[in-house]
């Protein structure tokens, strides 16, 4: 679903990503990992298109996308959960959810299966997401990224400042979807256990390169947790 090859980005003079080769499959979670500063938010942001890549192509779903707009890659069916999760605070969470049907037609409704992944949510309809714990409104910001039905959904370390119970949740959603067959899931992710638990694949960055890859479950025997302890 996502192959990316060989992609290099700099800020001024700052060699960022440095020939970053990577693959999201579909019904696979793909684990990035790496410690702080080493390249994993502006990865995701060149996905995205929200910074240019200098060199290096962007393949979603067999096309070239490198190239196009953060709204033409959301159109293609990628969703995205940024980093800080950036709900909107002062629109209720029926509203948040409807800006992630912004590019459908009116009236698309909001997919009940959202409520069912996240009941939360339905009971707060009216309530200003600004007023949401930090779990539910990453919840929300999730709910919001699969509300359009995307083909890739990209997390940017979404246990970030959550309690232990919303983790959970959020870990058993995420493999619930993998698991469905339909979407790729591509999960920037600091707090090694959680994604041990999800990975299928696996990349550790260091200093803006892929330092290793695999498959999950071979994570422990790899010694990815000491490749990205602090």
């Amino acid at each position: 679903m996502l192959n990316v090859k060989n992609i290099n980005q700099y800020y001024g003079g700052s060699h960022i990503l440095r020939d970053v080769s990577l693959q999201a499959q579909l019904g696979k979670v793909t684990v990035v990992l790496g410690r702080n500063g080493v390249g994993k938010t502006t990865l995701l942001k060149s996905l995205m298109g929200l910074v240019p890549i200098k060199s290096g192509s962007i393949e979603f779903d067999g096309r070239a996308i490198q190239h196009a707009t953060p709204y033409e890659r959301a159109r293609a069916g990628i969703g995205f959960v940024p980093q800080g999760r950036e709900i909107f605070a002062r629109l209720t969470v029926e509203e948040n959810l409807r800006m992630g049907l912004a590019y459908k037609s009116a009236g698309t409704p909001i997919p009940a299966e959202l409520y069912e992944l996240f009941p939360v949510l339905k009971q707060m309809l009216g309530r200003r997401g600004g007023d949401l714990s930090g779990g539910q409104q990453q919840q929300l910001a999730i709910a919001r990224a699969l509300a359009a039905k995307p083909k890739l959904l990209v997390l940017d370390e979404p246990t970030e400042g959550i309690q232990p119970s919303i983790i959970k949740d959020i870990g058993r959603v995420i493999r619930m979807l993998a698991d469905r067959g339909d979407m790729a899931i591509l999960l920037v992710e600091q707090y090694y256990d959680f994604a041990r638990e999800l990975a299928d694949d696996y990349v550790v960055m260091e200093r803006g390169a892929v330092l290793a890859h695999g498959l999950g479950k071979d994570m422990e025997t790899d010694g990815v947790r000491q490749l990205v302890a602090i």
